[in-house]
């Protein structure tokens, strides 16, 4: 796609261009960006399930779906809830529109950095935003205490939080959210955006969904098409206790879930199992594409649970020219955080995505922010498959299809070595002999310095 996207695009919303946008900017030639930007699950739907979608399209477009009540019914069977506790949206932005414009009346308070419609939303219609900043220096780390004193201090009436949190991945433990349920049970109301919840790993029992339904002020937000990995079909659902659910279910239109949403949903009971194994596949690749983010010279990886890694560039490193560069270029598209707010430009959000995936970003950013350019293909770059069990390079969506080897990932960073000192000789443990036993992430990023500096 080199040469072939116009950057004005990627600046002029405060949201991302859609897939769509980007293949026309593009010429259509869609098939060969890589997106590390939407937030998705690469492995599922199975390629079984996109199967029967398709040859049901004709009928999916023809005529028209159930009611909400019908489709809502059928999920709640699947995932063992009261139907009369939840609410099904058009995508969970709608949720997050009825509930500013139904239960928020005056002010809400949310920790930035986080989605950006928690903000935007509440501001457009004239309420007060109290934001409550996540410190850097702790990984933006959410402290239920230091959180609840700002709360009291603001004198906010409604609260949330984003569970694991949006763009960095943070997570809270369960009991800490529970414990600050507790702590807020006066106000209005108290929102947990779990949108990403079913990726982590960290713990068994993650939601609070069950409490919600019990609970008189808690709504939690659930996104489907962010589990799914099927953003088009725009569903999610919200759990509450019946008065609040019902609120909210009234207000919504009798037919605002479409007709792909209704046939995913009736589909979701005969694919459980593969959907687990998906989340399982994922958390494998995450932990493994932040080992090899973190084996690049100067980048901060932070701590995530979701299905994407905010990393932090070297000083003087700006993200909307890595950003430009990585998609015409490489074929990459990122999440440049400039825009949200509690961020900046030297913040990226990265989806997690197969290894031969992460294998063409790391070899974009180590050209960007290191000058290798010039280098020849990172080609004999071993990517690390946690599971030990190969996966068939044609089953991923990678355009650089290279085959896995179980090589653990990366432990430490590399140092980068003075310009006048040949840096295969150099290893981040001080060793002098890096390609002994080094990261492949390393050992290929040393190779390309080497590589664009005798070119």
């Amino acid at each position: 796609m080199a040469g072939s996207i116009d950057p004005g695009l990627l600046r002029r919303t405060a949201h991302s261009p859609s897939y769509f946008a980007l293949a026309r900017a593009g010429g259509g030639r869609h098939d060969e960006l890589i997106d590390f930007c939407i937030p998705c699950n690469p492995y599922f739907p199975t390629p079984e399930m996109f199967g029967r979608l398709g040859g049901m399209l004709e009928t999916v477009l023809k005529y028209y779906p159930s009611d909400a009540d019908t489709i809502t019914a059928e999920l709640c069977g699947t995932l063992g809830l009261n139907p009369q506790t939840v609410a099904m949206g058009n995508g969970s932005t709608e949720l997050i529109t009825w509930i500013d414009h139904l239960l928020v009346r005056e002010s809400l308070a949310t920790p930035i950095p986080t989605f950006g419609r928690w903000t935007d939303q509440p501001l457009e219609t004239g309420k007060r935003v109290d934001m409550f900043r996540l410190p850097e220096a702790h990984d933006f780390a959410f402290d239920v205490d230091a959180f609840t004193g700002f709360v009291r201090e603001r004198g906010s009436r409604v609260a949330v939080v984003c569970n694991p949190n949006n763009p960095d991945g943070g997570y809270v433990a369960r009991r800490e959210v529970l414990r600050l349920l507790d702590l807020l049970v006066d106000l209005d109301l108290v929102v947990v955006d779990e949108s990403f919840i079913d990726f982590v790993d960290a713990e068994p029992l993650t939601s609070v969904a069950d409490e919600a339904a019990i609970r008189p002020n808690v709504i939690v937000l659930k996104s489907l098409g962010k589990n799914f990995g099927l953003h088009g079909i725009r569903f999610g659902y919200l759990v509450a206790n019946p008065a609040l659910a019902g609120r909210v279910r009234r207000a919504l239109p009798k037919w605002n879930l479409n007709s792909f949403a209704e046939v995913v949903v009736f589909l979701l009971k005969e694919h459980r199992e593969e959907y687990l194994q998906s989340l399982a596949r994922l958390a494998a690749d995450r932990r493994a594409m932040a080992g090899q983010l973190e084996s690049l010279p100067g980048l901060k990886v932070f701590p995530s649970q979701g299905n994407f890694i905010m990393i932090r560039l070297p000083d003087g490193r700006d993200g909307v020219g890595l950003r430009d560069y990585l998609l015409n270029e490489h074929g990459v598209f990122v999440r440049e955080c400039g825009n949200k707010l509690g961020g900046g430009s030297q913040f990226l959000r990265l989806v997690v995505r197969p290894q031969p995936d992460v294998h063409r970003l790391v070899t974009g950013l180590a050209a960007y922010l290191y000058g290798t350019d010039k280098a020849r293909p990172i080609s004999h770059l071993q990517l690390y498959e946690p599971s030990g069990h190969a996966q068939p390079a044609e089953q991923t969506a990678s355009a650089d299809r290279i085959p896995f080897t179980n090589q653990a990932p990366p432990t430490q960073p590399v140092r980068l070595p003075p310009p006048d000192q040949d840096p295969r000789t150099v290893c981040a443990c001080g060793c002098g002999d890096p390609l002994s036993h080094s990261s492949a992430t390393t050992n290929a990023l040393l190779e390309a310095i080497y590589s664009s500096r005798t070119s």
